[in-house]
């Protein structure tokens, strides 16, 4: 089902700002542990140009979002790294790595928390019609940075969550996930867009920030009893 102009306006703004804040987070972090190429090359920035990917970031996302294409798929450009600048170059990767989700986790229990303020205080603006507007935001950032999320933890190359798994591999077996890599890709789409595998942790996360946002605010009693 195709979307109006400004949904996905919004849509398109809270992902953006979304994979900022992960690519950042990732260049940040890396900084921390000691490697400087991420701050050098401008990543520690909300600046959507810095990480913009004209096919990730803009061509797949706004054709999935103008079309209705029920496949979402998208990305900004990768935050590299030198190992060799590390201060441990069997730790640093990893936290470099969950940086990004870390962030994501971060972004929506922040949008999480404006609602509930929101809700707390906007009990009379039930007829307002800015309120549907602030509303969608802020339940749109929470989605899409719960999407970013739980998909980049994901154990599969090239995602941050493989970067934790091979903290724990032994060494035949990160071989033999590295020999996986060319087709995890292939993989990755077959398996989240075939067997819906990630709607259950979304939607449990999702529901239960809602619940958390709203339920037994003012908002909430006065749109329950509209």
């Amino acid at each position: 089902m195709q979307s109006s102009i400004p949904e996905i306006v919004i849509n398109y703004m809270c992902l953006l700002f979304s994979l900022c804040v992960h690519e950042a987070s990732h260049a940040a972090m890396a900084d921390r542990c000691g490697d400087p190429t991420g701050r050098l090359l401008g990543r520690i920035s909300l600046n959507p140009v810095r990480h913009a990917d004209p096919i990730g970031t803009v061509i797949l996302p706004l054709f999935a979002m103008i079309t209705g294409f029920r496949f979402f798929f998208g990305w900004a450009k990768p935050v590299p790294f030198n190992p060799r600048n590390l201060r441990n170059r069997r730790r640093d990767p990893v936290l470099i790595a969950l940086a990004g989700p870390a962030s994501n986790l971060l972004v929506a229990l922040s949008a999480g928390v404006v609602l509930r303020v929101f809700a707390q205080f906007a009990g009379g603006m039930v007829e307002s019609p800015v309120l549907p507007l602030i509303l969608t935001i802020f339940i749109t950032l929470v989605g899409v940075n719960i999407m970013l999320m739980v998909f980049n933890i994901l154990p599969i190359p090239p995602l941050d969550g493989y970067h934790l798994l091979d903290y724990f591999l032994p060494p035949q077996a990160r071989e033999a996930v590295e020999k996986f890599g060319p087709y995890s890709m292939l993989f990755l789409m077959l398996i989240v867009f075939n067997t819906h595998i990630l709607q259950v942790p979304m939607g449990f996360l999702m529901k239960g920030i809602l619940y958390l946002s709203f339920v037994g605010t003012p908002l909430y009693n006065a749109l329950a009893g509209s």
